[in-house]
């Protein structure tokens, strides 16, 4: 299984509980599975027919980028809105796993693997579900697109009201 890797060069991510150096550890052991970065253009990366997987801190854009993808994630929370969004990508919408706050080799191992193997179809069928609906919403007469002109329209009318 072929991966692509961003970690930013100032990320909690790159030292274990022991102070390990992970990030150097997994290229070392992966060099020619997999590719690290310390940047990508995410949208677009998430949007290539290859991806199958996101390993996600769950921020908001990240979450709402991979769902407009459809794209089954992996939620590796750290802070702030992360831990909810993490809970409902798991439990609400099916369309990911939450590491539920264990993280060490084996439970990342198999949440991989349950991505990207074991219940792939599952989340994959999942994520293309909810990209549709989500897609849906944004398109041309849609909830969102229609909710967006009607806010622009009161904004628009209440300006004119002001003197």
């Amino acid at each position: 299984m072929k991966f692509l890797f961003v970690v930013r060069p100032n990320s909690v991510i790159g030292k274990d509980v022991e102070g390990e150096d992970v990030v150097r550890e997994l290229f070392e052991k992966t060099k020619d599975q997999g590719y690290i970065v310390d940047w990508a253009p995410q949208e677009e990366v998430l949007n290539h027919p290859s991806v199958g997987g996101f390993l996600t801190h769950s921020g908001w854009n990240s979450t709402l980028e991979s769902i407009v993808a459809g794209v089954p994630m992996i939620c590796w929370p750290y802070f702030a809105d992360q831990q909810v969004n993490s809970r409902v990508v798991s439990e609400v919408w099916k369309i990911g796993l939450d590491r539920k706050d264990v993280c060490d080799r084996n439970t990342v191992e198999k949440m991989v693997n349950d991505v990207m193997v074991d219940r792939k179809d599952e989340f994959a069928n999942s994520a293309a579900e909810m990209a549709k609906v989500t897609n849906q919403c944004v398109n041309v007469g849609g909830s969102s697109y229609t909710n967006l002109d009607r806010l622009i329209e009161d904004i628009r009318v209440m300006s004119l009201k002001t003197p």
